[in-house]
């Protein structure tokens, strides 16, 4: 356990201390205060948030350097990069500068990938534009026969990947992902992706994201933001084989283009979007075509969206 701070205030008790720190970041405009001044008294202690709360009904100190981390995350470095770890479904994963930290609303992303794969025997799974290893290592761990596969282009992400996904058994490959795996091609049951997606001129509200998030996992190219999930599409299209599932995150704005993309491409069939845990279009799945389904050429395109879409 650390010990206590002794250029803290005297006798200063650890729920004092967690009380002005959670007044500080919330005057900072840190979402969750009083959750986040735990967090880093917790990481200082080595102990779990539900220790530090008991903690703080006795007399107990404030750990060593906790004002130092306070003063951190007040000034919006995000808490993931102070404490070094973030929290995907089950796992805790090593991230850092120079990766796009996992969010939340991916965990629904990663459910339908990891369903898809528990229909399949031994199913080979991929994720396009890893970054941390969130997705592919989700996979991995919940579904311990599927042979999972990962694509990162950026150098420090891939860093944080291949120490994420090394004990996990994923095959990490540097690469971009419009081009990579193609000795791949056809043999994936499941293609998952959350490529970089937002619109050139759409800066995030939030200065963790905008000031932290590396631009390369951020913007999507062009206006839209489409450029990349439209190639993670092309790229799911060549690697599944016919039957196969592919699922994609997107901004919800995004969601219609996406749909669309999707059922105006032959390749697509059974086009859905999913909405997340706050009940926002965050993703867009859909399943290769086989040769029998193959749509008839004469057919008015949108006929063929209006059968496609849900």
């Amino acid at each position: 356990m650390t010990k206590a701070n002794p250029a803290g205030t005297a006798g200063e008790t650890l729920d004092a201390a967690l009380r002005s720190a959670a007044a500080r970041l919330a005057e900072a405009g840190v979402p969750s205060p009083r959750v986040d001044a735990e967090l880093l008294a917790a990481h200082l202690l080595g102990e779990t948030v539900g220790r530090v709360r008991a903690l703080a009904f006795t007399d107990a100190p404030p750990p060593e350097g906790f004002s130092d981390l306070v003063a951190e995350r007040a000034a919006r470095v995000p808490l993931q990069h102070i404490t070094g770890k973030a929290h995907f479904r089950y796992l805790e994963l090593a991230v850092g500068p120079g990766v796009f930290v996992p969010r939340p609303e991916t965990e629904t992303v990663a459910q339908l990938a990891i369903d898809a794969a528990r229909r399949t025997p031994s199913p080979k799974v991929v994720d396009l534009g890893t970054g941390s290893g969130a997705i592919a290592a989700a996979v991995a761990s919940e579904v311990p026969d599927a042979e999972v596969h990962a694509v990162e282009l950026s150098p420090l992400a891939y860093a944080w990947a291949e120490r994420n996904l090394a004990p996990l058994g994923v095959h990490l490959v540097q690469g971009d992902l419009r081009t990579a795996l193609g000795e791949h091609s056809a043999s994936f049951d499941v293609v998952v992706s959350n490529p970089p997606y937002i619109p050139a001129e759409a800066v995030p509200n939030e200065p963790e994201a905008a000031e932290h998030d590396p631009a390369m996992a951020l913007y999507g190219g062009g206006a839209d933001g489409m450029e990349l999930p439209a190639a993670a599409a092309r790229t799911a299209a060549r690697l599944l084989v016919p039957g196969g599932y592919f699922v994609m995150e997107h901004a919800e704005v995004q969601a219609p283009a996406v749909a669309r993309l999707l059922a105006a491409d032959p390749a697509w069939t059974d086009v859905r979007t999913h909405l997340d845990l706050n009940d926002r279009p965050r993703a867009t799945s859909g399943i290769r075509r086989t040769v029998t389904d193959e749509p008839v050429r004469e057919e008015p395109m949108a006929s063929t969206r209006e059968r496609m879409l849900p």
